[in-house]
Order: structure tokens, then C-alpha cells, then sequence
């Protein structure tokens, strides 16, 4: 009888962990849009946290999206050669890069960048008892490590999906006109005619859920994690995995509600 209860009873363990997590992270959420229109603000630390998450992560939004771009045109020529449909990869890389290479790479990117940094300085921050310090300051933890790194990921990421796009079409224009023959002037005019607004609004979109989700999971496991090392490793691995699937499901949502 015991053989067959135990995977009944591992079954729910599971079931209410799950639940259990999603509502920690519920009500984790729900406090940290609470505390962004309440004073105290800390301008300096959004202007850090700025930096970090927009500034500092264009290097490798640029190099991903210029490469992705450049590959995609590639593999939309060599596919539409089999139909003689070759024509199409301006539309093609254009569309693709805006709807849906550039904000899940750039999100993917941030989830790998900045929601393991995060993670592991609020983890680390709490295992050397700082956030403690703060508590007894009269400092809030999460208006002064969370607010700010929610609100400049909420700013930074729709930027950095937007030059995203642009680099990855700059990527597929280039191999175009230098490898596969295409002329210059008709590629970008069948870049601009093929996009239309509604495509830009929802790259755009995604960018800042994308942003919200990395800097929130990287935030929630950093105040979350264990005491000592192995805690603060495992904060950082839980972030960033959690990042990646949300993210992962929030753009099939998202493209779902606009397309």
C-alpha cells in the first residue's frame, strides 16, 4: 500500500511546491509595483542600475542580434531558393527579427546577463548580512535593491530590443547585398514597406515584459536565496532559469494577443 501512496504523496509534494512558488512570487511582485510611486526614492541607484542593465549589455545585444540577422538572411535564401521565392528575404529577416528574434534573444540575453548578476549580488548581499543592515538603517530592501533594478530594466530593455532590431536588419542587409547579390536601395525599400506599426509596438512590448521578468526573478531569488555559498550559486541558477522559461511564455502570449 505504501508503494503505491509514495508517488501519490511525491506527486502533491510537487504540485504544492509549484503553487507555492508561484505564489511567493505572486505577492513578491505585487509589493515591488507597490513600492515604485512611494517615496523614499533612490535616484542613484536607478542611475546605477541603468547603467548596468542598458548600458553595459549593448555589446552583447549587438554582437547577437548582428549575427542572428546576418544568419537568418542566409538560411531564408537558401530555403526560398528551393521554391525560387529569394525575393522574400528582406520581408522575411524584417519581420522576423522585429516580431520575434529580437526581443526573445535580447530577453534571453538579459536573463543570462543581468538576472544571474542580480541574483548573485542580493545573495551575496544577504549572506554577508548587508541586507540586514539595511533593515536596521530603517532602509526598506526592496525599495532601495529592488524598485530600482525593476524600474531601469522596465526602461532599458524595450531600448535595447528596439537597437536589437535594427542591428539584426543592418545583419540580414549586409549579407544580402554582399553575398547573395540583392541591391541595396530595393532591400531596404522592401524592409520599410513590409513593417508596419503594429509589428514595432509589440517588439517593443515584449522588450519591457522581458526586462520586468529578468530584473523580478533576479530579485526574487537574490532576496530568497540560503545562507552561504552553495545558496547564492543556487539563487543564481534558479534565476536564470526561471527568467528564461517566463520569458519564453510570456512571448507566446504576447504574440498570441497581437497577431
Amino acid at each position: 500500500m505504501n508503494l503505491l501512496l509514495h508517488p501519490l504523496g511525491v506527486l502533491g509534494a510537487l504540485v504544492l511546491g509549484i503553487f507555492g512558488t508561484v505564489g511567493r512570487v505572486g505577492i513578491f511582485v505585487a509589493r515591488s509595483f507597490s513600492h515604485i510611486f512611494r517615496p523614499p526614492f533612490y535616484p542613484k541607484e536607478l542611475g546605477v542600475a541603468l547603467v548596468n542593465i542598458g548600458w553595459l549589455s549593448l555589446p552583447v545585444v549587438g554582437l547577437t542580434a548582428i549575427f542572428t540577422g546576418g544568419a537568418l538572411a542566409l538560411q531564408i535564401y537558401s530555403g526560398g531558393s528551393r521554391f525560387s521565392a529569394e525575393a522574400v528575404v528582406p520581408q522575411i529577416v524584417a519581420i522576423g527579427m522585429v516580431r520575434e528574434l529580437g526581443p526573445v534573444l535580447v530577453g534571453l540575453m538579459i536573463a543570462a546577463r543581468v538576472t544571474s548578476s542580480i541574483a548573485a549580488e542580493i545573495a551575496t548581499m544577504k549572506v554577508t548580512e548587508q541586507i540586514d543592515a539595511l533593515v536596521t538603517l530603517s532602509t526598506n530592501p526592496m525599495k532601495y535593491l529592488v524598485v530600482p533594478r525593476l524600474l531601469a530594466a522596465l526602461i532599458t530593455v524595450p531600448m535595447l530590443v528596439g537597437i536589437g532590431d535594427i542591428i539584426g536588419i543592418a545583419g540580414g542587409y549586409t549579407v544580402a547585398v554582399q553575398n547573395l547579390g540583392f541591391n541595396p536601395a530595393t532591400y531596404l525599400k522592401n524592409t520599410v514597406n513590409f513593417l508596419e506599426p503594429l509589428d514595432v509596438i509589440s517588439s517593443l512590448v515584449k522588450g519591457a515584459a522581458f526586462g520586468v521578468i529578468a530584473a523580478l526573478m533576479g530579485c526574487f531569488y537574490g532576496m530568497k536565496s540560503e545562507r552561504g555559498a552553495q545558496g547564492v550559486g543556487q539563487a543564481t541558477k534558479n534565476s536564470v532559469e526561471a527568467a528564461a522559461i517566463l520569458i519564453l511564455a510570456a512571448n507566446f502570449v504576447l504574440t498570441g494577443m497581437f497577431f
